[in-house]
């Protein structure tokens, strides 16, 4: 297997990740799995989780299986893919989660252009509670409105 590859195969599958992110949270979760999404935008709960963690776990299962079918069988590429999906979980997890909704508390003090932009675009898709009508649904590329000062 030639690792170049290799890494391409990585990259290309965490750059897809956002299309896939973005087409999952704007057709999915604000569509026929808006049950699972809902509190997310509107928390209805005392839990720290959230019905909307469903989705981690999806994500977490599809990559676990291109890493197994990578490790166990012919399809040798299906290991790059499925890191490629962790890493982008895990980017995801980090930007989302613990940056913007500040689950965990760190990250507070982020203040270069990149980060208020991702929290600018992440804001205006929150203001929508509803399943309608929402905006910005990427996460880690969002439209360059978001970054001007």
């Amino acid at each position: 297997m030639n690792t170049l590859i290799w890494i391409f195969i990585f990259i290309s599958t965490f750059a897809f990740m956002e299309f896939m992110a973005w087409f999952s949270h704007k057709y999915i979760m604000h569509g026929f799995l808006w049950v699972l999404h809902s509190d997310h935008h509107h928390k209805d709960h005392d839990s720290w989780f959230e019905r909307n963690d469903a989705f981690f776990i999806i994500y977490a299962v599809v990559s676990m299986s291109f890493i197994l079918a990578g490790v166990k069988t012919w399809f040798w590429y299906g290991l790059p893919i499925g890191l490629g999906i962790m890493a982008y979980g895990a980017a995801y997890f980090l930007v989302h989660d613990i940056f913007i909704h500040q689950r965990f508390k760190v990250f507070r003090n982020a203040n270069n252009r990149y980060a208020k932009g991702v929290r600018r675009a992440h804001k205006m898709h929150h203001k929508h509670t509803g399943k309608e009508d929402g905006e910005c649904f990427g996460m880690l590329f969002v439209p360059f409105k978001y970054f001007k000062k």
